[in-house]
């Protein structure tokens, strides 16, 4: 089994971040969507690693192969955002999407989170199960906290009590 490493987000991981991102989004889901469309990505210590918040990388071989932030929006509240992970290491055998979100579980944990929220897209289905699967629970957009950062390509969104520290 290859090892695979997740780590906290170095600003030299910046561009390797966004060569993940973009081409999930773009060639796998069909999302018409830029790096500039998504400024917090060029940003990320002051986007994420701010407050409560946080960025993870998993990596591989020297790769970066997954990503995951927590961004802090107040109230002992955060928003799960950017979780990708490249298609060789998807699925259960490398154990890569578990794996970020369970440090993101102990870093929420650890700094005092109580609720997580996520927004996602119709077209996530695997997505859709995994969260699911990981104690989540799918509410009504009317449900999320006026803090949370919505994008224009949500159209599901989650809630999940953040393990009792």
């Amino acid at each position: 089994m290859v090892e695979i490493e997740i780590r906290t987000f170095v600003p030299d991981d910046a561009d390797d971040v966004i060569s993940v991102i973009l081409p999930i989004q773009r060639e796998e889901f069909g999302i018409d969507i830029t790096a500039d469309a998504q400024p917090d990505l060029r940003v990320i210590p002051d986007f994420y690693q701010s407050g409560k918040g946080q960025f993870w990388v998993a990596v591989k071989d020297g790769a970066i192969v997954g990503t995951l932030g927590l961004k802090d929006i107040g109230n002992n509240q955060a928003a799960l955002r950017k979780m990708f992970v490249a298609a060789e290491v998807r699925g259960r055998e490398h154990g890569v999407a578990a794996r970020l979100l369970d440090a993101l579980f102990a870093h929420a944990g650890d700094v005092g989170v109580t609720d997580i929220f996520l927004g996602t897209t119709d077209k996530f289905v695997a997505a859709h199960r995994f969260y699911e699967k990981n104690g989540f629970s799918e509410i009504p957009a009317k449900d999320l906290p006026r803090a949370f950062p919505r994008m224009a390509v949500d159209s599901k969104f989650y809630q999940r009590k953040a393990a009792a520290p």
